[in-house]
Order: C-alpha cells, then sequence, then structure tokens
C-alpha cells in the first residue's frame, strides 16, 4: 500500500527560482546566515576527534558548508548536492544537483551529512531526516542547522497586525518554523541515535523594515506557502506595518531588530557501537543519592 503524499506546505519549484536568481546576481546576494552556519558548522566538527572518508552537503543554498568541509581538514573527500545549478559554486568537493524530498544517494555510503539553512522548506521534514539518516553508514554523522524557533517574529507580528487592521484579515506572510523540541522528536522519529538539539540566535538590525525585506529577496527568502495570497501587498498595508515595526522592535538608536534562529540537530546513524541506555533496575546508586550529589 502506498504513503498519502506528505501536504505541500512549500512552493518548492518557486523556491528555487527565486534561488537562482538571487545567485544571478554575481554574488552580491546577502549571505551573513550561511556564513554564520558555516563557521558555526567547522567550530561544531572540530569536537569530534574523527576523519570522515566521505560526506556530504544537501541542499545548502551556497557553497559555504561543503567549502568549510574541504578546508578543515577532516574530511577526505565532499560532495555538494545543490538545489539549483545556478547555486552550485566553485569549490574543493564534488558538485551535483539533487532535491531535498528525492536524495538519489545509495544507502549506507556517507561518513557525514550536514545540511544549513534548507531543511525548513521541505514538506516532508522527518522523510528528509529519514533519506539523510540511510545515507550513512553506521554510527555517520548529521549535522544541520535549520531556519526555526522565533525567526522573524517582528516581521510575523507586524504584518498580520497591519493586514488585520486594514483589510480585516491576514493572509500567511512568514513561515511555519520548527521549535528545539519538535526537531528533537522528529530525529527520533527517523531514526537518529543520541540526537542533540540547541539554539544559535542572531539578532540584525535594519534602518527599517523595507531594508529587512530587501535582505530576505535578496537571499530568495520570501514567502513560498503553497497557501499565500497571490495578490501583491497593498502599499497601504505595508507603511503601516513598517510604522508598527519601528514603534514595536526599534532600539534607542532607531534601527529595528530582526531575529533569525538556528535550530541545530547533531544525530548519528545508529551503531552497536555506540553508547546504550542501562536496563531498568541495573543502576547501582539511588537517584535519590545521585541528586544529592548533584546538590
Amino acid at each position: 500500500m502506498s504513503q498519502p503524499a506528505p501536504p505541500q506546505i512549500f512552493d518548492r519549484g518557486l523556491i528555487h527560482r527565486r534561488l537562482d536568481r538571487a545567485w544571478a546576481r554575481g554574488g552580491a546576494q546577502p549571505d551573513f546566515l550561511l556564513v554564520r552556519a558555516a563557521e558555526e558548522l567547522r567550530d561544531r566538527l572540530s569536537l569530534v576527534k574523527r576523519r570522515f572518508a566521505l560526506a556530504a552537503d544537501f541542499g545548502s543554498p551556497g557553497p559555504h558548508g561543503a567549502a568549510a568541509l574541504a578546508a578543515g581538514g577532516q574530511v577526505d573527500c565532499v560532495i555538494r548536492i545543490a538545489p539549483t545549478a545556478a547555486s552550485l559554486g566553485n569549490g574543493d568537493f564534488l558538485p551535483a544537483v539533487g532535491d531535498l524530498e528525492r536524495l538519489a544517494v545509495g544507502d549506507g555510503r556517507l561518513d557525514l551529512a550536514v545540511s544549513l539553512l534548507a531543511l525548513q522548506t521541505v514538506n516532508d521534514l522527518p522523510g528528509a531526516l529519514l533519506q539523510i539518516r540511510r545515507a550513512l553508514k553506521g554510527d555517520g554523522l548529521l549535522i544541520a542547522a535549520l531556519i526555526g524557533g522565533e525567526t522573524l517574529t517582528e516581521l510575523r507580528q507586524s504584518l498580520t497586525i497591519a493586514e488585520s487592521e486594514i483589510l480585516g484579515g491576514a493572509s500567511p506572510r512568514v513561515a511555519p518554523f520548527v521549535d528545539v523540541r519538535a526537531l528533537g522528536g522528529l530525529a527520533q522519529r527517523a531514526g537518529l541515535a543520541l540526537p542533540v538539539v540547541d539554539l544559535d540566535r542572531a539578532v540584525v538590525r535594519y534602518p527599517d523594515m523595507f531594508a529587512l525585506l530587501a535582505d530576505l529577496r535578496g537571499m530568495g527568502a520570501q514567502n513560498a506557502l503553497h497557501a499565500r495570497s497571490r495578490k501583491p501587498l497593498r502599499r497601504d498595508v505595508l507603511m503601516r506595518a513598517a510604522g508598527l515595526y519601528a514603534e514595536r522592535f526599534a532600539d534607542r538608536d532607531g534601527r529595528l531588530r530582526a531575529t533569525f534562529d538556528l535550530v541545530w540537530l547533531a544525530g548519528w546513524a545508529p551503531d552497536e557501537s555506540q553508547p546504550k541506555p542501562l536496563k531498568p533496575g541495573s543502576a547501582t546508586m539511588r537517584l535519590a543519592d545521585a541528586l544529592k550529589r548533584r546538590g
């Protein structure tokens, strides 16, 4: 019996077309989030005292992660599977184009898989994590960063209030984001062992809301929800939203805050060599005594 298709939350074709347009600008797109994620990836991987024969970067919208792997000295061979040909980039890695929702990678081939700022726009996140886990060898490692948490909460609130005031209702403008607790559960559901999830918050400041919107366009990160309104946002709604943003989220110098939360996931393909939880009743110390020692 075939599995039902996942709900279509995101217009993946539109996401890819916008990413191509962003890269067609010749490197002028804002990439500060990818730069931050690639630096954090390098730092996190340096804590793992292991060499990796074969690694793949899945779907990251730029070559930053693959370049960090190639330069880090822990990986012998890096494959970069980009979402579009225009976003492949250059570097010391093997380039390919592929879809995060239909990974063309054989089971048990990879020692390391990474993905930076891409998994938040797949329609079936548990399915994508499962495919990546299957591509890993036993005790292979996944490190991924997703846009999540309270990202763009200021913009979301301002647009929702402005549309409600002027139009009597609001259409979805900012995508739903996964939170830390939910991602840990999804990782376990995908069969990843020893999952660890944490959050890295970046607060970026802008002169006005329109500068933020320009950055989002430059990243190819505008609204791509299937349920989005196809009508352009009215000027009076935009101006009201900009006013609300300035009233509610300005610092003392007048610059406006924009929150970007990077939710990080690390997990391992199951393997017999990994530590196992103790069987019930096999502990040698009572819980009460352990708690006293921690106090």
